[in-house]
């Protein structure tokens, strides 16, 4: 991709930041405040993190989709990339995530918003995987370790504008967090680390679900 490419891709994303930050903001917003996921009402939702994307890493991602036969250009940025900005949803409890899907599939089956693909949850771990199964997902399993659920929602099924939200516990973004520092953008080379993250995955996939086993301990004592 060319320097003067590339200039017309980046004026075009920054026509439209007021637009794509507007629309994040108020995906946020409500999923924090919804008065059956706040952490302050019903202790869900924990915490979220929106960002939009560095100029910098957009033109490294859009390098990587050409090497792959993919151009982007002014007029396909927006369909082709669909993670210019994104918020991040963090839950105490694996279990509160049936709540999070439940208000998302609800705003979209009102018309207020549009999935701009079936959403995906990623996984390595068997007993998660049977988790989110549970769900109207595609579930992909992903050899990096990675755990998360991914929705694509625009405002309507014709704008632009698309908000990746991931969804994910609080030891997964622990993880999460780690990972992105050693592979992002590229990907660490050193087997040793490689095979530290594996076994931090999997401290966090059992922090997960011991979180869980707590709190289902907990109703079960005040259920007596």
């Amino acid at each position: 991709m060319s320097d003067v490419q590339w200039e017309d891709i980046r004026e075009r994303f920054v026509d439209m930041k007021h637009e794509l930050t507007s629309h994040m903001k108020n995906v946020e917003g409500y999923l924090v405040d919804h008065p059956e996921l706040s952490f302050e009402t019903k202790g869900k939702v924990h915490s979220s993190r929106s960002r939009i994307k560095n100029e910098a890493h957009l033109r490294e991602k859009i390098a990587r989709k050409s090497a792959k036969g993919r151009d982007i250009t002014p007029d396909n940025l927006f369909s082709e990339v669909t993670d210019l900005v994104g918020v991040r949803v963090l839950l105490l409890f694996q279990q509160d995530f049936a709540d999070v899907d439940r208000i998302v599939r609800g705003k979209v089956d009102l018309g207020d918003w549009y999935l701009d693909e079936r959403p995906k949850a990623f996984t390595w771990d068997p007993e998660a995987r049977q988790f989110f199964e549970r769900f109207d997902l595609d579930v992909e399993t992903r050899d990096t370790f990675y755990t998360s659920v991914h929705y694509l929602i625009r405002p309507h099924r014709e704008s632009p504008l698309c908000c990746e939200v991931q969804v994910r516990t609080l030891f997964e973004e622990i993880w999460g967090e780690v990972d992105h520092r050693l592979n992002y953008p590229k990907k660490v080379e050193s087997v040793a680390c490689r095979e530290q993250l594996l076994v931090l995955s999997k401290i966090v996939g059992a922090g997960s679900r011991l979180v869980d086993s707590i709190r289902r301990t907990m109703e079960d004592e005040h259920s007596r």
